[in-house]
């Protein structure tokens, strides 16, 4: 029985530009701590080995304690480690590898495939046969080769590459780093593992995407996972259980607000995220200010539970009721700019937007000066 773990396309040093610097440096670093869950998982499960199918670093230009801290943090399991670079961290004659080396940072158990050549691991009884990209870019399929390579007899073949399955992905994902569909079957593996999609996928009885073993975007993917691979014998099919890893889970909501009840809705799923949540939430439709105003309150107390909470308001048209109007005390000069203001949030464009932003500043405006009075 062989019995191995599957990950892929770690992007250690990715930034996180879009968020927040600290939520930005949290979500790095869950990226480490989902390697030391990993190794955990692969220690206790007493695995033969642990496959990476590349982009194990974000960019070739991660810094040197980036670079020692990953390997640092694979520690936790002493047996193989079998990596290939991907695109963003490709085997170019300088690169974060050949650095890696200098540094004397990777451990004699981590194999780190820049050739393709087999690989002979005796313990568990294994030839790896690796495909690692030699540049970010290729259009050539570097799993050619598997089909005519030797392997002793009585070991298992496994294949380790990075790269777009043809005629598999969403259009326009396989223009580069192809892979041929079917190539374990034609090349006789036991065992094909992916890496360069980020979601958890299965192509046929042999061959898997593992995603990122760290979710790092809004996509309902099954990402977050390592694959455990269990094969009985040699040419036996894999039994193959995604197990969850990741600490964070993106979520990527919408909510169209109509009347009062919908509000109410919205306010409940907000109440429910956590601190393992990394929300973008998009609101469209209308609302009155009373409504607007329980919106904002609700979202502050959500982004102070949540990772990160950014909400995107810009499809939410702002219609104040009269009953706002008059909490506001808005008469004459004033009561009239708030009624171009509705009226111009109905065009199209830059116009439109602004037109609600200042309704809503200028409502926001009132609202503090009626607060000051009544405190006076």
């Amino acid at each position: 029985m062989l019995h191995l773990l599957h990950t892929a396309d770690w992007q250690i040093g990715k930034q996180f530009g879009q968020f927040e610097p600290d939520e930005a440096a949290l979500l790095a670093e869950a990226r480490f701590r989902s390697v030391e869950s990993l190794a955990a998982l692969a220690s206790a499960q007493r695995v033969d080995l642990v496959l990476v199918a590349g982009d194990v670093f974000d960019a070739q230009g991660v810094s040197d304690r980036t670079l020692l801290r990953l390997f640092n943090s694979m520690a936790g399991y002493a047996g193989p480690w079998v990596m290939i670079p991907g695109n963003h961290d490709a085997a170019l004659s300088e690169s974060v590898w050949t650095r890696a080396a200098r540094l004397n940072a990777i451990a004699p158990n981590v194999h780190v495939c820049l050739t393709a050549e087999p690989l002979l691991l005796d313990g568990p009884g294994v030839a790896i046969l690796p495909a690692p990209l030699t540049q970010r870019i290729t259009h050539a399929d570097l799993t050619e080769w598997f089909a005519g390579a030797d392997t002793p007899p009585g070991m298992h073949r496994i294949g380790l590459a990075h790269g777009s399955v043809q005629g598999i992905l969403a259009d326009g994902i396989d223009s580069s780093n192809p892979i041929a569909a079917g190539r374990a079957a034609q090349a006789g593996l036991d065992y094909l593992a992916l890496g360069d999609w980020h979601g958890c996928r299965q192509v046929d009885a042999r061959t898997w995407y593992s995603g990122t073993h760290e979710t790092d975007r809004f996509r309902a993917n099954d990402s977050g996972r390592v694959l455990q691979v269990r094969i009985a014998a040699p040419q036996a099919m894999p039994d193959v259980q995604p197990v969850s890893i990741g600490q964070y889970q993106w979520l990527g909501e919408s909510a169209q607000l109509q009347v009062a009840s919908d509000i109410d809705a919205l306010l409940a799923r907000l109440a429910a995220f956590g601190p393992a949540d990394v929300v973008q939430f998009a609101l469209s439709g209308r609302c009155d200010l009373a409504g607007l105003q329980r919106i904002r309150d609700a979202v502050v107390q959500a982004q102070a539970r949540a990772r990160s909470l950014r909400v995107d308001m810009g499809g939410l048209r702002i219609e104040p009721t009269p009953e706002d109007i008059d909490a506001l005390q808005a008469d004459g000069y004033v009561g009239e700019v708030i009624g171009d203001l509705r009226a111009a949030q109905g065009v199209d464009g830059d116009d439109g937007e602004l037109a609600r932003d200042a309704l809503v500043l200028l409502a926001g405006l009132l609202d503090e000066r009626r607060a000051r009075e009544g405190a006076a």
